[in-house]
């Protein structure tokens, strides 16, 4: 009986060591410098809507999540390479992203605004613009537009969206087009408090999306979480956390 006993636990613990040996985990891309949807805290951990989106689309699936973070110009092709599995970092759905990666289902929806200093007189249409010095993060939909659009209007574009906060309190850019709700954050901020934002959007049908490689299956389980986590409230909780509005 002994014996039995003994065949039975070293059979129980093998089972127990193949399981979690199965359990998956899975490598979620942030570019963690977009607050306050991404950005890392005083402790150097990933913080933001996108983070806390992605932990509770993990724990919906059932997997362990961690954060591989990368530089915004090279985030694509670190999908691609299997960095991770998947991009959660605030990225608009284009039709040229399409063509290197999928999508899911827009997890919120953004709009493009100008900000510019309280006290100086900024139009935002094109001839009005002519002359000053305009600025966005490269490699973004505010940074496309202007380059579509804005034409003989020097445009500046920037690895980080800190950066080009940066110079536009330094006095080297006379405004900045960017998403309204990173915008909204920063306006809060001490360094923000001086400026506001100038015009109407300029672009209100940008849908963000979670990137996935080719063909990927996980997208699939990852827009059956995304409706779950909206159907059960976990998404107006995440979202109520950062905006007194619904940006979904």
């Amino acid at each position: 009986m002994q014996n039995y006993k003994k065949i039975f636990l070293a059979a129980a613990v093998t089972l127990a060591f193949s399981a979690g040996a199965m359990a998956e985990t899975l490598k979620m891309g942030i570019e963690a410098a977009y607050p306050p949807f991404n950005n890392k805290d005083a402790s150097g951990n990933v913080v933001g809507f996108d983070k806390e989106i992605g932990d509770a689309l993990c724990a919906k699936m059932k997997v362990d999540c961690t954060v591989v973070t990368s530089d915004w110009d090279g985030i694509i092709p670190a999908l691609n390479a299997k960095k991770f599995d998947f991009l959660i970092s605030s990225m608009s759905i284009t039709d040229e992203r399409k063509q290197a990666v999928d999508f899911t289902d827009p997890y919120y929806s953004n709009k493009l605004q100008f900000i510019a200093k309280k006290d100086v007189d900024f139009k935002t249409d094109k001839a009005s613009l002519q002359g000053k010095v305009i600025g966005a993060q490269r490699a973004t939909l505010a940074g496309t537009w202007l380059e579509d659009n804005m034409e003989g209007v020097e445009i500046k574009l920037y690895d980080t969206q800190e950066n080009a906060y940066l110079d536009l309190t330094s006095g080297r850019l006379d405004g900045i087009l960017a998403d309204k709700y990173v915008n909204y954050e920063w306006l809060k901020s001490d360094a923000g408090r001086s400026y506001e934002f100038k015009g109407d959007p300029v672009e209100e049908s940008d849908k963000i999306g979670i990137a996935v490689r080719k063909g990927d299956p996980i997208r699939a389980k990852l827009n059956l979480a995304l409706k779950e986590i909206v159907e059960d409230g976990t998404y107006k909780k995440i979202n109520d956390k950062y905006f007194p509005f619904s940006i979904y």
